[in-house]
């Protein structure tokens, strides 16, 4: 199983990351702790199965000289029923289109038409917490909701990762954007 994410500037990166290490000190989410590869990211596709030497060639030749994507995060929220809590970015039209025309451009490799990550279903997000009680979304959603400011950033890489170990999640193959 693979992972298409969309990778943050330095600075915005590491404003989550100091996110995930304040949950972690006050117990209340591991989240960013339970996978040896995790970085802030946003998924933009998912895969079951595909060739990856084919896909990384198709993701080079159509991430060459792509631009950095202004992205802003003024928004905490979370899935029903998931105990999750994440930071969703204003949706843009760039946004949007980044994401869609990706799916566009790689439509031969989706293998699950029911997936979240497809357009028209696709709900951006940054997992800032995941699988809490009740009590710790809670908690964890009071602090997220003082502590932070609305972040803005870049996305400025995007990157596969395999998912099909539960513990890593590594990078495979990155492209990275101009300024």
């Amino acid at each position: 199983m693979y992972g298409l994410i969309a990778i943050f500037d330095e600075t915005t990166e590491q404003i989550i990351k100091d996110i995930w290490k304040e949950l972690k000190e006050r117990s209340i989410s591991f989240y960013a702790y339970e996978v040896e590869d995790r970085i802030p990211h946003i998924t933009l596709a998912g895969y079951n199965d595909l060739n990856p030497s084919y896909f990384t060639k198709q993701m080079d030749a159509f991430y060459e000289g792509k631009q950095a994507i202004d992205i802003t995060f003024n928004t905490i929220g979370s899935f029903l029923n998931s105990g999750a809590l994440f930071l969703s970015p204003t949706v843009t039209t760039e946004l949007i289109e980044f994401h869609s025309n990706h799916h566009k451009i790689f439509e031969q490799f989706n293998d699950d038409p029911n997936s979240l990550y497809l357009p028209n279903r696709w709900i951006p997000h940054c997992t800032i917490a995941n699988r809490l009680s009740p009590e710790k979304l809670s908690k964890a959603f009071d602090y997220c909701s003082k502590r932070n400011a609305t972040i803005a950033g870049q996305i400025k890489e995007v990157a596969l990762i395999d998912v099909s170990n539960k513990n890593k999640a590594p990078i495979i193959y990155s492209k990275k954007f101009g300024k």
